[in-house]
């Protein structure tokens, strides 16, 4: 007779009844999902953590999001992979940190020639040995589209259609009508006068309409809400008086109607899609390719006033602190995910490739690290943990900061100024969201663990590191220059582009 200790029957039968009640339940969020999903991603051009009313807005009207969390799972502790868009979108395309590519600014990038430090070039194009998402979801037999801003090189060699995009229409600047590019012949033309979020929408579901055979993945990634600030009158009317009655000086109308225009957008592609009888069967995500603007933004050739308020993050765009890199994500897949549901799991734009990839019963590429992990488990469970060990950011470039590097290891958070001055911050998330205490200095040895692993990191990315300028002068140290044109950018003369009411 074979005899089993009483500890190890206890824990045979605690296995068997988690088993059957996996096995039985009726809930059918976690249960194994037939088929493939559609996927469409909205990715918004520096829309705030906290500029939509799920996420605690009392000002701006975005319904059509607010019910897109209310039937999904909203994200808490979601980060953009770069404080500006370039990186960010290098890192959804690739699923790897883009430090290891070296698109670690916006293409081309700034330059302040006499400063104490030389800044790294960023690389100028998404490279085209690179296997990006839709490459593989190609391989999964899905038919792949783009809408809106690349921002991945400029070149003809260098854009979606040559990534992996069977259907594209690139479109350049803020308001139509613009510079677009298509190799569809049949897409429509922007109407005289139409708002661009409102032609990427159609656009949107001109992809739609033509998918409803096979999976599809679209992206649609609008220019808004990017400054220049630019709006509908009607929607800028109602913003205005609503500031007049709040006695709010932000955000300013202009931009709230910009922040309103997208969600008009988002509701408009959600719409087709229930028209069309695919929401069972198509996950929707919804993002920001790094934080707002709340503060002038005065050092460049273009300029608006303050735009939004972040609280109660610190910083901004360009900016490794929270307000920079801390941005939106909703998740709507009914299948596994639970309405209403807050994950607060941290997370990063380089997951959405291994997580569709997973969805779509598909393989990631053999030879191309992932740094990515696959968000299916926080999909069925919001409470699961993923085993990642930190976030990673290089952002080694003069913007709204000082070059830096940083690490997020579960509620600890530091920085590294790359600028030669040896300054390090310290910020425990969890008791100062705002990153208002510096503790640096009180838990030096945290302070030197999370050092050390950041530069581990960085070693094994080959990051491109700022190096001490030959040329420095500290009289000049905060002129801006232009890459694209070699000369230095006038302050005294720059033009200034006030907000727009467009009727």
């Amino acid at each position: 007779m074979i005899r089993f200790d009483k500890p190890l029957l206890v824990m045979l039968f605690s296995l068997i009844s988690c088993l059957q009640s996996v096995l039985l339940s009726e809930d059918t969020h976690g249960e194994d999902v037939d088929g493939q999903p559609n996927v469409i991603l909205i990715l918004i051009d520096d829309m705030g953590w906290g500029d939509l009313g799920c996420y605690g807005n009392e000002f701006i009207d975005t319904p059509n999001l607010d019910q897109l969390a209310e039937e999904g799972m909203r994200f808490t502790d979601f980060y953009a992979a770069g404080a500006v868009c370039s990186p960010t979108r290098c890192a959804i395309q690739s699923g790897q940190n883009q430090a290891r590519i070296g698109i670690t600014a916006h293409i081309p990038g700034h330059w302040r020639p006499f400063e104490r430090i030389v800044t790294p070039l960023t690389t100028m194009a998404l490279p085209l040995d690179t296997v990006t998402i839709a490459e593989s979801l190609k391989k999964s037999g899905y038919r792949t589209g783009y809408v809106g801003k690349w921002h991945l090189g400029t070149g003809t060699d260098f854009q979606p259609d040559r990534q992996g995009y069977d259907s594209s229409v690139v479109i350049n600047g803020p308001h139509l009508p613009g510079r677009y590019r298509t190799l569809n012949k049949t897409v429509s033309q922007p109407k005289p006068g139409q708002y661009r979020t409102d032609y990427e929408a159609d656009l949107a579901i001109e992809f739609l309409d033509a998918s409803s055979e096979e999976p599809f993945f679209l992206m649609v990634s609008p220019f808004a809400v990017h400054i220049p600030l630019g709006a509908m009158s009607s929607k800028v009317n109602k913003y205005r008086e609503r500031a007049q009655e709040k006695e709010s000086e932000l955000p300013n109308p202009v931009y709230a109607a910009m922040v309103e225009h997208c969600d008009d957008m988002v509701g408009r592609i959600l719409s087709r899609v229930e028209e069309l009888g695919m929401t069972d069967e198509t996950l929707i995500l919804f993002t920001s390719d790094n934080g707002g603007l709340n503060r002038r933004y005065d050092y460049q050739e273009s300029a608006d006033d303050v735009v939004s308020d972040l609280s109660p993050l610190r910083g901004e765009k360009g900016d490794l602190h929270e307000g920079g890199v801390r941005v939106p994500l909703i998740i709507k897949y009914p299948p596994i995910v639970s309405p209403g549901s807050v994950c607060d799991e941290p997370t990063i734009s380089y997951d959405f490739f291994p997580t569709l990839v997973d969805l779509a019963k598909g393989k990631l590429p053999v030879d191309q690290t992932i740094d990515g992990m696959s968000l299916v488990p926080l999909l069925v469970d919001a409470e699961a943990e993923l085993t990642r060990e930190a976030l990673h950011w290089h952002y080694p470039h003069f913007h709204h900061d000082r070059p830096a590097s940083s690490i997020r290891e579960r509620d600890w958070k530091l920085i590294e100024y790359l600028d030669g001055s040896g300054d390090v911050e310290l910020f425990n998330l969890r008791k100062d969201l705002s990153e208002a205490n510096n503790v640096a200095s009180e838990f030096r040895g945290r302070t030197n663990d999370l050092q050390n692993k950041l530069k581990k990191w960085r070693q094994s990315v080959v990051a491109r590191m700022p190096y001490s300028n030959p040329h420095y002068d500290p009289d000049r140290a905060e002129e801006w220059w232009s890459l694209r044109t070699g000369q230095p950018i006038d302050s005294s003369v720059r033009k200034r582009f006030p907000p727009t009411e467009l009727n």
